[in-house]
């Protein structure tokens, strides 16, 4: 990443966190519609922000902690 760019710090429920990571994971994002190629990247650096950041151990996820993420995120969707 270019040290000189703006940096924008987001804070993400845990969940939200867990789905993203085990989604782009799982993800080929060789097959997601883009109108950019910068679509494609971005979604490249966020992965890679959660397996860098420290403060945010969600790369050793596991199964049932992905489905509980899953549910709690999924249950007052409304649509």
């Amino acid at each position: 990443m270019d040290s000189d760019l703006p940096v924008v710090n987001l804070r993400l429920w845990r969940a939200d966190a867990v789905v993203l990571f085990d989604w782009l994971m799982t993800t080929d994002l060789n097959t997601v519609p883009i109108t950019h190629p910068a679509q494609k990247q971005a979604l490249a650096d966020v992965l890679s922000r959660f397996e860098w950041a420290a403060d945010v151990d969600v790369t050793g996820s596991t199964a049932e902690e992905i489905t509980a993420a899953q549910e709690e995120l999924a249950k007052d969707m409304g649509w």
